[in-house]
Protein backbone atom coordinates (compact mmCIF):
# COMPACT_ATOMS: atom_id res chain seq x y z
CA UNK A 1 0.00 0.00 0.00
CA UNK A 2 1.57 3.26 -1.16
CA UNK A 3 0.29 5.32 1.77
CA UNK A 4 1.81 2.97 4.35
CA UNK A 5 5.10 2.86 2.45
CA UNK A 6 5.21 6.68 2.42
CA UNK A 7 4.39 7.06 6.09
CA UNK A 8 6.83 4.39 7.24
CA UNK A 9 9.62 5.85 5.10
CA UNK A 10 9.23 9.52 6.08
CA UNK A 11 7.72 9.59 9.58
CA UNK A 12 8.07 8.12 13.04
CA UNK A 13 5.20 6.41 14.77
CA UNK A 14 4.63 7.71 18.29
CA UNK A 15 6.42 4.67 19.68
CA UNK A 16 9.39 5.16 17.37
CA UNK A 17 9.60 8.84 18.33
CA UNK A 18 9.67 7.94 22.01
CA UNK A 19 12.31 5.26 21.43
CA UNK A 20 14.72 7.50 19.47
CA UNK A 21 14.45 10.27 22.09
CA UNK A 22 14.32 8.10 25.18
CA UNK A 23 11.19 9.86 26.44
CA UNK A 24 8.28 8.37 28.34
CA UNK A 25 4.78 8.45 26.91
CA UNK A 26 3.53 10.27 30.01
CA UNK A 27 6.03 13.09 29.58
CA UNK A 28 5.29 13.26 25.83
CA UNK A 29 1.54 13.55 26.43
CA UNK A 30 2.15 16.22 29.07
CA UNK A 31 4.16 18.30 26.58
CA UNK A 32 1.30 18.07 24.10
CA UNK A 33 -1.29 18.95 26.73
CA UNK A 34 0.78 21.99 27.73
CA UNK A 35 0.90 23.19 24.12
CA UNK A 36 4.63 22.91 23.51
CA UNK A 37 4.88 19.67 21.50
CA UNK A 38 3.24 19.19 18.08
CA UNK A 39 0.53 16.62 17.64
CA UNK A 40 0.58 13.95 14.93
CA UNK A 41 0.58 14.81 11.24
CA UNK A 42 -1.23 11.61 10.24
CA UNK A 43 -3.30 9.10 12.15
CA UNK A 44 -4.35 5.78 10.70
CA UNK A 45 -7.49 4.15 12.03
CA UNK A 46 -7.14 0.43 11.27
CA UNK A 47 -9.68 -2.33 11.48
CA UNK A 48 -7.89 -5.68 11.61
CA UNK A 49 -9.58 -9.00 10.89
CA UNK A 50 -7.44 -12.09 11.55
CA UNK A 51 -8.56 -15.59 10.55
CA UNK A 52 -6.88 -18.72 11.89
CA UNK A 53 -7.75 -22.23 13.08
CA UNK A 54 -8.88 -20.59 16.30
CA UNK A 55 -11.46 -18.55 14.41
CA UNK A 56 -11.79 -14.89 13.52
CA UNK A 57 -10.30 -12.11 15.62
CA UNK A 58 -11.27 -8.42 15.19
CA UNK A 59 -9.17 -5.56 16.47
CA UNK A 60 -9.25 -1.76 16.18
CA UNK A 61 -5.94 0.09 16.07
CA UNK A 62 -4.85 3.72 15.75
CA UNK A 63 -1.30 4.63 14.66
CA UNK A 64 0.01 8.19 14.93
CA UNK A 65 2.78 9.45 12.63
CA UNK A 66 5.11 12.33 13.47
CA UNK A 67 7.71 14.25 11.45
CA UNK A 68 11.17 12.88 12.12
CA UNK A 69 12.41 16.38 12.89
CA UNK A 70 10.20 16.37 15.97
CA UNK A 71 12.75 14.11 17.61
CA UNK A 72 15.08 17.09 17.94
CA UNK A 73 12.27 19.27 19.29
CA UNK A 74 11.26 16.68 21.87
CA UNK A 75 14.87 16.25 22.97
CA UNK A 76 15.18 20.04 23.35
CA UNK A 77 12.07 20.15 25.56
CA UNK A 78 13.51 17.47 27.81
CA UNK A 79 16.87 19.25 28.08
CA UNK A 80 15.19 22.56 28.97
CA UNK A 81 13.11 20.80 31.62
CA UNK A 82 10.10 23.08 31.10
CA UNK A 83 6.62 22.53 29.76
CA UNK A 84 5.16 26.05 29.54
CA UNK A 85 4.54 27.82 26.24
CA UNK A 86 5.76 31.10 27.71
CA UNK A 87 9.23 29.50 27.83
CA UNK A 88 9.05 27.56 24.56
CA UNK A 89 7.27 29.92 22.16
CA UNK A 90 10.14 32.50 22.31
CA UNK A 91 12.52 29.73 21.13
CA UNK A 92 10.29 29.00 18.14
CA UNK A 93 9.97 32.73 17.46
CA UNK A 94 13.73 33.35 17.64
CA UNK A 95 14.56 30.46 15.31
CA UNK A 96 11.88 31.58 12.87
CA UNK A 97 13.19 35.17 12.85
CA UNK A 98 16.77 34.01 12.39
CA UNK A 99 15.69 31.95 9.40
CA UNK A 100 13.89 34.96 7.91
CA UNK A 101 16.96 37.15 8.27
CA UNK A 102 19.14 34.54 6.61
CA UNK A 103 16.77 33.92 3.70
CA UNK A 104 16.00 37.55 2.88
CA UNK A 105 19.53 38.95 2.74
CA UNK A 106 21.15 39.50 -0.68
CA UNK A 107 23.90 37.12 0.41
CA UNK A 108 21.27 34.48 1.17
CA UNK A 109 18.33 33.71 -1.08
CA UNK A 110 17.04 37.28 -1.35
CA UNK A 111 13.44 36.22 -0.77
CA UNK A 112 10.53 38.57 -0.18
CA UNK A 113 10.09 39.74 3.40
CA UNK A 114 6.98 39.51 5.54
CA UNK A 115 5.85 43.09 6.38
CA UNK A 116 7.01 44.03 9.87
CA UNK A 117 3.48 45.12 10.78
CA UNK A 118 2.23 41.57 10.25
CA UNK A 119 5.28 39.66 11.46
CA UNK A 120 4.35 39.08 15.10
CA UNK A 121 0.86 37.87 14.20
CA UNK A 122 2.27 35.74 11.37
CA UNK A 123 4.70 33.90 13.65
CA UNK A 124 2.01 33.34 16.27
CA UNK A 125 -0.17 31.73 13.60
CA UNK A 126 2.76 29.63 12.45
CA UNK A 127 3.26 28.44 16.04
CA UNK A 128 -0.36 27.29 16.15
CA UNK A 129 0.03 25.42 12.84
CA UNK A 130 3.27 23.92 14.15
CA UNK A 131 1.54 22.58 17.26
CA UNK A 132 -1.31 21.19 15.14
CA UNK A 133 1.16 19.02 13.23
CA UNK A 134 0.46 20.84 9.96
CA UNK A 135 4.08 21.53 9.15
CA UNK A 136 5.08 18.02 10.08
CA UNK A 137 2.95 17.01 7.12
CA UNK A 138 4.08 19.59 4.56
CA UNK A 139 7.76 20.25 5.34
CA UNK A 140 10.75 17.95 5.55
CA UNK A 141 11.47 18.45 9.25
CA UNK A 142 8.45 20.27 10.65
CA UNK A 143 10.86 22.63 12.44
CA UNK A 144 10.92 26.48 12.45
CA UNK A 145 13.71 26.77 9.87
CA UNK A 146 11.87 24.72 7.25
CA UNK A 147 8.57 26.44 8.07
CA UNK A 148 10.06 29.90 7.53
CA UNK A 149 11.75 28.79 4.30
CA UNK A 150 8.51 27.34 2.97
CA UNK A 151 6.46 30.43 3.79
CA UNK A 152 8.97 32.92 2.37
CA UNK A 153 9.42 30.84 -0.77
CA UNK A 154 5.65 30.78 -1.30
CA UNK A 155 5.35 34.54 -0.72
CA UNK A 156 8.12 35.15 -3.25
CA UNK A 157 6.67 32.76 -5.84
CA UNK A 158 3.21 34.29 -5.53
CA UNK A 159 4.58 37.83 -5.83
CA UNK A 160 6.61 37.05 -8.94
CA UNK A 161 3.99 34.95 -10.73
CA UNK A 162 1.38 37.69 -10.28
CA UNK A 163 3.34 39.80 -12.80
CA UNK A 164 2.59 39.73 -16.52
CA UNK A 165 6.28 39.43 -17.44
CA UNK A 166 9.45 38.60 -15.57
CA UNK A 167 12.90 39.97 -16.24
CA UNK A 168 15.94 37.71 -16.38
CA UNK A 169 16.82 38.55 -12.76
CA UNK A 170 13.25 37.92 -11.65
CA UNK A 171 13.32 34.51 -13.33
CA UNK A 172 16.51 33.74 -11.45
CA UNK A 173 14.83 34.79 -8.19
CA UNK A 174 11.81 32.65 -9.04
CA UNK A 175 14.10 29.69 -9.72
CA UNK A 176 15.76 30.20 -6.34
CA UNK A 177 12.43 30.34 -4.52
CA UNK A 178 11.05 27.25 -6.28
CA UNK A 179 14.27 25.31 -5.63
CA UNK A 180 14.12 26.22 -1.94
CA UNK A 181 10.46 25.22 -1.70
CA UNK A 182 11.33 21.92 -3.36
CA UNK A 183 14.09 21.30 -0.82
CA UNK A 184 12.07 22.02 2.33
CA UNK A 185 8.67 20.64 1.28
CA UNK A 186 7.54 17.14 2.09
CA UNK A 187 6.92 14.73 -0.76
CA UNK A 188 3.27 14.45 0.40
CA UNK A 189 1.24 11.27 0.60
CA UNK A 190 0.12 9.79 -2.74
CA UNK A 191 -3.51 10.87 -2.29
CA UNK A 192 -2.45 14.44 -1.42
CA UNK A 193 0.02 15.24 -4.18
CA UNK A 194 -2.40 16.74 -6.72
CA UNK A 195 -3.71 19.20 -4.09
CA UNK A 196 -0.38 20.02 -2.48
CA UNK A 197 1.71 23.19 -2.58
CA UNK A 198 4.50 21.08 -4.10
CA UNK A 199 2.34 20.34 -7.14
CA UNK A 200 1.02 23.91 -7.51
CA UNK A 201 4.13 25.91 -6.70
CA UNK A 202 7.00 23.60 -7.64
CA UNK A 203 5.91 21.21 -10.38
CA UNK A 204 3.46 23.54 -12.13
CA UNK A 205 5.60 26.68 -11.81
CA UNK A 206 8.61 24.86 -13.24
CA UNK A 207 6.49 23.69 -16.13
CA UNK A 208 4.85 27.08 -16.71
CA UNK A 209 8.09 29.08 -16.65
CA UNK A 210 10.35 26.32 -17.98
CA UNK A 211 12.61 26.89 -15.00
CA UNK A 212 14.66 23.77 -15.57
CA UNK A 213 15.61 25.04 -19.05
CA UNK A 214 16.23 28.53 -17.70
CA UNK A 215 18.48 27.25 -14.92
CA UNK A 216 20.70 25.53 -17.45
CA UNK A 217 21.19 28.55 -19.72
Amino acid sequence: MLLLEYLNAHFYTRQQLLEVTGQTEARFINYQNQGVMPTFSYRLQLSIVCDSVFGTHNEQLAIEYYAKGYGAWLTMLHQLDTDTDTDIYPIFQRRYLEAIEKLTTPEGNGLERIPDTNLEQHIQQEWEHFLAGTYGLCTQSGLPEDIAAKELAIITINALTSKDELSHNELLKLTTAVTLLDEVSAAFAPHEKSRSSRYRLVDEIRRRYRLADHANT
